[in-house]
């Protein structure tokens, strides 16, 4: 049963995809952060929307979470198109931004964070760039998973870490689908805000670079990181873009 939002909400691709504006979104996490009630945010963008099309354990754990922000433009669009008599804004929730957002105003009202997903060499410099920009922020972990197969035992340590560090909201960044099946798993064991944030750490750690602007606000964005990435996200792009057109068409049909 889908799980009942409190921002207003749109269909998109078959998922409940959020109508809010950044400055919203951002608020809203903190407001779920502030009340410490369990909660699973995720970033979808036109990629995360095509794999839950054709994975039912992904579209469940979508359609049943707390909340789901348009992070890609495309899905701004669409879901402009397929709502025209709804008050869809132009402009998408954009992970990095959200992150950032987050941690500015959090400073102010003491939230906690943990930070979970890629390298320890990236955390490492992320954590560093996160002070240097926020000094009041309050960063209580940080771990990266390990490159082997996670047993049951290895999950429950994790999620006693978390919850002993007295983390308000973890950032999850490990890579879409890995990073939404964990925030929703971690939801159901410990109270805390688990937002899925994609590329987040890499590019505010500088590990990798963002797109120009002009890119991102021209849905362009993923022209800029398949020359970066070529290898890594030809199927992302090649295989996903088409599916989640279809996948968006077919659910404003139904």
């Amino acid at each position: 049963m889908t799980a009942k939002p409190s921002l207003p909400t749109v269909l998109c691709a078959g998922i409940p995809v959020a109508a809010t504006t950044p400055e919203t979104a951002s608020s809203h996490v903190l407001r779920l952060a502030r009340s410490r009630v369990p909660a699973d945010v995720h970033l979808c963008n036109a990629y995360t929307l095509a794999l839950a099309d054709v994975d039912p354990e992904l579209r469940r754990v979508l359609r049943e979470a707390r909340l789901n922000l348009p992070d890609g433009q495309g899905v701004v669009w669409a879901n402009r198109l397929a709502h025209r008599d709804r008050d869809v804004p132009r402009v998408r929730v954009y992970g990095p931004d959200l992150f950032l957002d987050v941690f500015r105003t959090g400073q102010d009202a003491d939230l906690t964070h943990y930070l979970l997903g890629s390298t320890r060499e990236v955390l490492d410099r992320l954590t560093a760039e996160l002070l240097a920009r926020f000094p009041r922020a309050r960063i209580v972990g940080s771990e990266a998973p390990p490159f082997c197969e996670v047993t049951d035992e290895l999950r429950r340590a994790q999620a006693d870490r978390i919850a002993a560090s007295g983390a308000q909201i973890v950032w999850v960044g490990l890579g879409t689908p890995k990073q939404d099946h964990e925030a929703a798993r971690l939801a159901a064991l410990h109270p805390a805000v688990y937002v899925a944030v994609g590329a987040a750490f890499d590019f505010v750690s500088g590990n990798k670079r963002q797109a120009p602007l002009w890119m991102q606000q021209h849905g362009l964005e993923w022209l800029f990181r398949l020359c970066s990435e070529p290898r890594r996200l030809a199927r992302r792009v090649l295989w996903g873009h088409p599916r989640f057109v279809w996948a968006a068409w077919k659910g404003a049909r139904a």
